[in-house]
Parts: structure tokens; C-alpha cells; sequence
């Protein structure tokens, strides 16, 4: 990867932090998770996550991401697939299709579909997509390879990404003693499908073109 200077990454970092900290559809969709699965659902969702954050990285780099941006009708399939797919995860866990605290332990739990989950959510959320085109090229000196910057770039958000999310799965993992009893579990695990359903649909105005 290419040396950047201390200040451009730490200055890129602490963007990265402040975007990720902003409510989306990741930590909603995380905290939902890890409150009603388990930290173990909840990791491998992150994982997923990560890998999706990467991949749009890496086809940024490539100019992919560039090339979707700037065409409406791909922008635009990629913005309703991801705001529909949210909507469908909100339902989900609206009437608990996968399972409740009480009813399954964490061992029992086929982690390997929330790490999918976890990566389509990324491939499909254009918001993604617009930092790697709007913001993190202004971290990068067009004198050298943008390639090689961009990756490097890229490899710093997604572990910073990746810290923020595990963080809230500890978080919301750490409640899901106290949502045993099924009627608590139900209201949180409804207000949290709720709230991801206020984020797609402001998802979908705020990329709308």
C-alpha cells in the first residue's frame, strides 16, 4: 500500500468516525441483530459488513464506483434494491422471523447467513458507494498513484468501520439477558425494526437524484 503522511490519516480516521457514528443502516441493523441473536449473529454480520465495505473500495479504486454514480439508472436500481432490502430486514425483525433470546442459543445459530446478510446490505447501500466517490477522494495527492491511495484509504475506513460495529454488537449484545422475557424482547426488537425503517426511507430521499 502506498505511505500516506500521519496527518492525512488521522484526519481521514476521525472523518471516517464521525460518519460512522452517524445513525444508518448499519447500526441499526446491528444493534437489532445483537439484541434478539447474539454477539455471535451480530460478528458475523460485521464481518460481512466489512468485507462489503472493502469490495466497494476496491471497485472504487477500479472506477466502478465512479461509473455507477455518475449513471442515473444504475445509481438509482442500486439505491431502491438496497432501501427495499432494509425494509425487508425491518420486517423481519419486526415479527421475529429468526428467533428470540429465550429460544435459541447462540451456538445453535447460523452465523454464516447473517455474514451474507452483512455483505449484500453493503453492496446495495449507495451511500457506501457516494463516500468512496464524494469524500475520500479529497484525502488523496492526485501527484501520486491514486490506485494505491485509494486502497490504502479504503483499508482505513473499513477498520474503522469495523471497530464502530463491533462496538455497538458488545453494546447491544450486552441487553440481551435482560430481553428473555419474550414481551420485552418484542417491544425492543419492534421499536429497533422501526427505527431501521425511519433510516431506509431516509435513505431513499437522502440519495435520491
Amino acid at each position: 500500500m502506498i505511505t500516506l503522511s500521519p496527518e492525512t490519516l488521522l484526519t481521514f480516521a476521525v472523518t471516517c468516525l464521525v460518519i460512522e457514528m452517524t445513525p444508518g443502516p448499519n447500526m441499526a441493523y446491528l444493534a437489532v441483530l445483537s439484541a434478539s441473536v447474539g454477539r455471535r449473529a451480530g460478528l458475523a454480520a460485521t464481518a460481512g459488513i466489512a468485507l462489503g465495505l472493502l469490495i466497494v473500495g476496491l471497485g472504487a479504486a477500479l472506477g466502478l464506483a465512479a461509473v455507477i454514480a455518475n449513471s442515473r439508472f444504475l445509481y438509482n436500481v442500486l439505491r431502491w434494491a438496497g432501501g427495499i432490502y432494509l425494509l425487508w430486514l425491518a420486517w423481519e425483525g419486526w415479527r421475529g422471523a429468526d428467533t428470540s433470546p429465550s429460544k435459541t442459543a447462540e451456538s445453535e445459530v447460523d452465523n454464516a447467513k447473517y455474514f451474507v446478510r452483512g455483505l449484500i446490505t453493503n453492496l446495495l447501500n449507495p451511500k457506501a458507494g457516494v463516500f468512496y466517490v464524494a469524500i475520500l477522494p479529497t484525502f488523496v495527492d492526485e501527484s501520486r498513484s491514486l490506485i494505491g491511495q485509494t486502497v490504502s484509504l479504503s483499508v482505513v475506513y473499513v477498520a474503522v468501520a469495523t471497530l464502530v460495529h463491533t462496538t455497538i454488537v458488545l453494546l447491544a449484545g450486552a441487553a440481551r439477558p435482560w430481553l428473555e422475557d419474550e414481551r420485552r424482547s418484542a417491544i425492543v426488537r419492534r421499536a429497533l425494526a422501526l427505527v431501521l425503517v425511519a433510516i431506509a426511507i431516509w435513505l431513499l430521499f437522502a440519495t435520491r437524484r
